[in-house]
């Protein structure tokens, strides 16, 4: 029997977002031009997948995005998400969800908080696999040397999210 993955769109300021829920869980979030993508590590975490474009996102996540975009910063919606990924990547995540809004790391800071200094390119491999953009903030990754690098979404959304946490960290402040 396949599993239905229910896929909404979401227009958000720096384009529409694909929002993918199975069983009322969010199972990914992603810039609607990057849905191959969306069909690439879903069809691998997944098996017998149908899609079905229109359904719904859990209701906590669509609070939170409306917040976020407006720049309240609130509690990430982590219950209405489900994470599928190998430990590793998940140890990943969580570290990511780590990073202070309005804040960056390096992928060797990163893997250097994960106790594990030489798994640099681990961590940016499972970065980009990071299967719950935005939420879980892989676009607060940078390179050492400071510069913007590697985001599925493209760098001019990478440096406008960066922007707009750090105008709403000035603001909470």
């Amino acid at each position: 029997m396949p599993i239905q993955i229910n896929v909404m769109r979401y227009r958000s300021p720096i384009g529409k977002l694909s929002l993918a829920s199975i069983d009322g869980k969010l199972v990914h979030l992603d810039f609607e031009d990057n849905d191959d993508r969306l069909h690439t590590i879903q069809n691998r975490r997944f098996k017998n997948l149908e899609w079905i474009e229109g359904g719904l996102a859990p209701a906590a996540v669509m609070t939170w995005l409306d917040g976020y975009f407006q720049g309240r910063v609130g509690a990430l919606p982590m219950d209405a998400i489900n994470m599928v990924g190998t430990d590793f990547q998940k140890s990943v995540w969580d570290a990511l969800v780590a990073i202070p809004s309005g804040q960056s790391l390096s992928y060797a800071g990163l893997a250097d908080q994960l106790g594990n200094p030489k798994a640099v390119r681990a961590v940016a491999r499972a970065n980009a696999l990071n299967p719950v953009s935005i939420i879980v903030p892989c676009h607060r990754v940078i390179g050492s040397n400071g510069t913007l690098t590697g985001y599925a979404g493209g760098l001019s959304r990478k440096k406008w999210l960066l922007d707009h946490e750090a105008a709403m960290r000035r603001t909470a402040a």
